[in-house]
Formats: C-alpha cells, sequence, structure tokens
C-alpha cells in the first residue's frame, strides 16, 4: 500500500503543501499535487493548486483567519478533488512533514511527540517568522490527522557539522553553553537537496563534493559545504544574521540596536531587524525582480548592498575550502531567476576563477541543475532549482523510522 506523504512549509503569510505518494521505502516519492493558500496577512486569502493539466491561480478563498484555516482548507480540497484518487479520505494521508526552521540541537528529522513539540515551543523566538507557524500546523495535523506520523525537518539540522571554531562566539562560555548562544545556520533543508542534486550532476560522491551554495530569496543565506557536509553558513543563532533580505537586515553592528532604542523608536529594535528591514525598508517593496531592474537610487544601492554582502560570503569561503571547490551553485527564487545578480556577483568572483556565459545565464533554468559557467573557467558556476518539499517527502521515504 502506498504511503501519501504531505510535505508542509508553513509562513506567516503562507501555506505550501505538496503531495507525494511512496510506493515503498527508499524508492524516490512521485509528486502528485501542489497546494498553497496566500495572503494571511494581507486578505484576501488566495488558493494556487496544481495536478497534472489542471491548474488554478489566485482563486479568492473566504474565512480564512491563519495557518490553521489554511490548513483546513487544503485538507478539504484535497479530498474533494475527484482527479485526486489517492486521497479520498482524510485517512489515506500517513505522514505530514513539516519544515521547521530552527530545531536547537536536534541534529536530525524527529517524530513530532509532546516533548519535540514543546521544545520546539522554546525556540520560536529565534526563528518569529517560521516556527510558530510551523508549530499552528503541526497542532493542526494533530487534530485533523489524528492516524498520521507528523516529522519534522529541521533548516539547522544540516549544519550540526559545522566544527566548533566557526559555531562559537567569542562570548563568556558558560553563559553561551546554559543559554544554547552559537551559530545554528538555517537553509538546511535546501542545502541538503543542492548537495545531492550538484553530486549526481557532477557524477561525484556526494561525501566528496565541495561547493559554495547560495540560497537567495526573501530569505537569504550562504554555505560552505566541504565534502558534502556544512562547514559555515551566513546565518547564526537566528536567521537575522548574515545577508540582507526582504524585511531582515542581516547582520548590523550590535550596538545598532542601542542606537535605535536611545533614538526612541517605540517598536523594538528585533523586530525592526526582522521585519522592517532589508530591501523593503530602503525601496518599499519586497519584490527582488523590481529592485534589480528598477533605476531608482534607492533600488539600485540596495542591489549594490546585496551584491556586496554575497560576494563577501563567497570570497570567505573560498579561503576555509581552501580553494578546492567543484562548484559555485546560486539557488532559491533570486538565484534561479537573477540573471543580472548572478552576472554582477561572476564579475566580482572572476579572480577566484568562476566566469560565467552571459548566452546561458540569459535563458531559463528548466532542469535541477544547470551550468552557466563559461567554458575553461577554473571552477564551475551552477544554477540549482532547489526543491524543500520534495527533500522534506524523500527523506520520510528513505527513513525507515519514519516510513514503517
Amino acid at each position: 500500500m502506498p504511503r501519501i506523504i504531505l510535505s508542509i512549509n508553513a509562513g506567516s503569510s503562507s501555506v505550501k503543501i505538496s503531495v507525494y505518494s511512496a510506493e515503498q521505502k527508499g524508492q524516490a516519492p512521485t509528486q502528485l499535487a501542489d497546494a498553497q493558500i496566500a495572503g494571511l496577512t494581507a486578505p484576501p486569502a488566495t488558493l494556487t493548486y496544481e495536478r497534472g493539466s489542471q491548474k488554478t491561480k489566485g482563486q479568492e478563498v473566504n474565512g480564512i483567519n491563519g495557518q490553521e484555516d489554511a490548513f483546513s482548507y487544503i485538507l478539504d480540497h484535497l479530498v474533494k478533488d475527484e482527479g485526486l484518487s489517492e486521497i479520498s479520505d482524510r485517512e489515506n494521508i500517513t505522514h505530514a512533514c513539516h519544515r521547521v526552521v530552527h530545531g536547537g540541537d536536534y541534529p536530525e528529522a524527529h517524530v513530532i511527540d509532546s516533548d519535540t513539540y514543546h521544545h520546539l515551543e522554546e525556540l520560536t523566538d529565534l526563528a518569529p517568522l517560521h516556527n510558530a507557524s510551523a508549530l499552528a500546523i503541526v497542532k493542526a495535523c494533530i487534530k485533523e490527522l489524528p492516524k498520521a506520523k507528523n516529522v519534522a525537518y529541521f533548516d539547522s539540522a544540516f549544519h550540526a557539522t559545522i566544527p566548533e571554531a566557526i559555531r562559537t562566539y567569542p562570548i563568556d562560555q558558560e553563559v553561551a553553553k546554559k543559554n544554547k548562544l552559537r551559530k545554528y545556520g538555517f537553509h538546511g533543508i535546501s542545502y541538503a537537496f543542492i548537495t545531492r542534486s550538484v553530486a549526481g550532476f557532477l557524477k561525484k560522491d556526494q561525501h566528496k563534493t565541495s561547493i559554495i551554495a547560495l540560497h537567495l530569496g526573501s530569505g537569504a543565506s550562504a554555505c560552505a559545504i566541504k565534502n558534502g557536509e556544512s562547514l559555515d553558513t551566513s546565518m547564526g543563532l537566528t536567521p537575522l544574521a548574515g545577508l540582507p533580505g526582504a524585511t531582515r537586515s542581516g547582520s548590523v553592528d550590535p550596538r545598532h540596536a542601542v542606537q535605535m532604542k536611545i533614538a526612541g523608536l517605540k517598536l523594538i529594535a528585533e523586530d525592526i531587524l526582522n521585519k522592517k528591514s532589508g530591501w523593503k525598508a530602503m525601496t518599499g517593496t519586497t519584490d527582488f525582480g523590481k529592485v534589480s531592474s528598477s533605476s531608482d537610487p534607492q533600488c539600485k544601492l540596495a542591489f549594490d548592498i546585496f551584491i556586496d554582502r554575497v560576494v563577501g560570503f563567497v570570497g570567505s569561503y573560498y579561503v576555509k575550502l581552501e580553494g578546492q571547490v567543484d562548484a559555485l551553485v546560486f539557488a532559491g527564487g533570486i538565484g534561479e531567476k537573477g540573471a543580472l545578480l548572478r552576472t554582477r556577483v561572476m564579475e566580482k568572483c572572476r579572480c577566484l576563477g568562476f566566469d560565467i556565459d552571459e548566452g546561458k545565464n540569459q535563458k531559463s533554468v528548466d532542469d535541477v541543475v544547470v551550468d552557466m559557467g563559461k567554458e575553461g573557467a577554473k571552477h564551475r558556476t551552477l544554477v540549482c532549482k532547489t526543491d524543500e518539499q520534495f527533500e522534506m517527502a524523500r527523506g520520510c521515504a528513505a527513513n525507515p523510522k519514519f516510513f514503517d
């Protein structure tokens, strides 16, 4: 009997669910459908649904007041879809995989029980844009799908291999250990997919593959991957550190928070840096495509800042990998679609032996991994269509603890 797996990615403004069927343990799952409700923080909520040739985009839905309502609506939609014969009843769903951004010290995916749930609740303050939303869906799953096995996939788990000297902050170590203050890193589900896919593309053993990966989207990060494992990453204790994003500042001088309070700002600094910074604060839009194509001085400045921060991490990680780099990999919505961004980054990185073929760079990315590099360059330049939903479902199907 095939297992029906839901891969769930809940953010503050949307809930996305991908449906997979896994025939047997260890076999790659087959995607059946995709559903997303967006606009939770800016009504009206809208449904996007795709199954085979059936496509619904931007359909307004009523009565959606949060993540739990969105989840329940999508479940009903899946069950009522006569073309999705695999789910004629909610009890057909055997597994629910949840993307959880901050997993603390969990080094791998974990079946969610009461202890796991309460531990993740304690970490919500460290990833306020995502963990609370994920836990709301977990709670809804337990209620709506009592027979399904809930599995948490942590964005932080991939980075459990970061060496002590890199993950440790130079502060009082007793205080650090007591409060678990260290670098955790995020976007790990994406980096796991990228590493495996790039290794396959290069026809290399994953454990002998070393890359610099850039997950660039509204949340952005960089990762140095040595022999298939995370060596360093730009995000830290929380997703706020590192590269700027749509609403995040990225790394700023810690004194910045103090100065904001001195300036009389009523909102707490963390809220400003997480939700009211980034290129939206500079340009008025979260759409990086608009930012990169605009001639407005503030948009140009925001674009240049992003390029500067990205190439800074590429250079740092090239040194940390001692030049032993199989490829520089662009991923995430901006990484996949941002031809101008890739060009500008590569202009700065030619000195390291990377170069881009502009003819290839202007083409759409149709395969999972595409080579954008110029012939004769010392290192490869690739674009990867990362898929966190599939990575969770694949991991669930491959792990006997979860699948059986």
